[in-house]
């Protein structure tokens, strides 16, 4: 009996279809909410270096023979429209997980939505102290050192090199403002109550904060922790200068260190300056020949050629990204969303390319932070400059 070559190779395509559909173990859906317009858009780079990121993944065979998925959608940095998008990312797209959304208020919105639907919320960025609940909201992990993390480490910093200081604090008040300064006062311990000589706060509505800095400068302060964000970080700074207040020592957040804040104020006023990181900044000729810094440069070159290297913002992105690599790479072939947590609560001493040397990734089932390091840098009047050891809130 002949069989015509046509039948033969219509079964042989079959064939070969069904053995790549075999291969193809469906998609690994991962949604997210970033602010691409309003107020903070400049923070919608970290999805744009992210969705890059899987892409690289993907081209490389994906993660056990699953391709990535990434639907990032814009928020515009407003609760409501983070429910909306949300719901649109569980309920139409059926994504397995939520990672990397951007914003206290903007994640509380969907936080009881999402563990009541047993979704993981991976790697919150928001240094704010709630997302690290195991016992209430298993589902809840945060991505970013805690803001109270950040307080005990400038006030460790403190009580070794200046033991006597009159310390002066301008806090944001709100829930950044309060765990910034809960964290200090913890580290402190029964030495606040001396070694603090002056506090005040802003409203994030208010115009300036002059009042508030003369007060401050007034009580002979000669620390100062500000614990101020945006436009507030330009003013304080521009502000101690004009008033001819030179603290021995004077603390911004991590989130407030963006040269972008210091340039209105004047980088020469910013001089001594001290903040906090826990990764490596790739501008910096220090980690030139370093082999994480060196993978980061070939990865923007190849999949975001056009891309501004001095935003910090692509760095960022890339270093949740690669996170989040480890636990979907840690959980093999079970990708049910209960061993994606398993997976995320099980980090131990994990590396990863941007982290400072020294610091790793640990996370276990009762503490979910996975960053509680962090080192102290000051400012030149160019850039960062890390000193002294690896401080942490362990």
């Amino acid at each position: 009996m002949k069989i015509s070559r046509h039948i033969v190779t219509v079964a042989f395509a079959l064939l070969a279809g069904a053995a790549a559909h075999a291969e193809d173990k469906g998609e690994i859906r991962i949604g997210q909410t970033l602010p691409y317009s309003g107020p903070v858009s400049g923070f919608g780079i970290i999805g744009r270096a992210q969705e890059a990121y899987f892409e690289k993944v993907n081209a490389e065979g994906g993660i056990n023979g699953r391709k990535i998925k990434f639907i990032s959608l814009d928020d515009a940095y407003s609760p409501p429209k983070t429910v909306e998008q949300t719901r649109k990312l569980v309920e139409q797209d059926e994504v397995l997980m939520m990672f990397g959304s951007l914003g206290t208020a903007t994640n509380s919105a969907v936080h009881r939505y999402l563990n009541s639907k047993k979704v993981p919320q991976l790697f919150v960025l928001s240094g704010a102290t709630k997302w690290a609940d195991p016992k209430h909201f298993p589902w809840t992990m945060p991505g970013m050192a805690a803001y109270q993390s950040e307080g005990v480490v400038y006030a460790k910093h403190i009580l070794q090199t200046k033991p006597d200081a009159k310390i002066a604090i301008l806090s944001q008040n709100d829930d950044f403002g309060r765990d910034y300064v809960a964290g200090f006062k913890r580290a402190l311990g029964d030495k606040a109550a001396t070694m603090i000589v002056a506090e005040a706060s802003y409203e994030t509505s208010a115009p300036t904060i002059n009042s508030q800095l003369a007060t401050l400068k007034a009580s002979g302060a000669n620390v100062v922790f500000g614990v101020v964000l945006g436009k507030f970080t330009s003013q304080m700074i521009k502000g101690a200068a004009e008033i001819n207040w030179k603290p021995d020592l004077f603390f911004v957040p991590t989130s407030a260190s963006s040269i972008s804040f210091l340039e209105p104020a004047g980088l020469e006023n910013a001089v001594g300056l001290i903040s906090s990181s826990n990764l490596k900044d790739p501008m910096d000729m220090q980690w030139a020949d370093d082999a994480g810094v060196k993978a980061y440069f070939v990865f923007m070159k190849q999949y975001l050629p056009n891309a501004d290297l001095n935003n910090s913002n692509y760095a960022a992105g890339y270093h949740y990204a690669s996170l989040l690599m480890k636990v979907l790479t840690a959980c093999k072939d079970d990708f049910s969303r209960d061993n994606i947590m398993k997976q995320a609560a099980s980090l131990h001493e994990v590396p990863l390319p941007l982290l400072l040397p020294g610091m790793t990734v640990s996370t276990d089932a009762d503490d979910y932070l996975p960053f509680q390091q962090l080192r102290l840098r000051r400012f030149d009047g160019k850039s960062w400059v890390g000193f002294g050891d690896i401080l942490d809130d362990r």
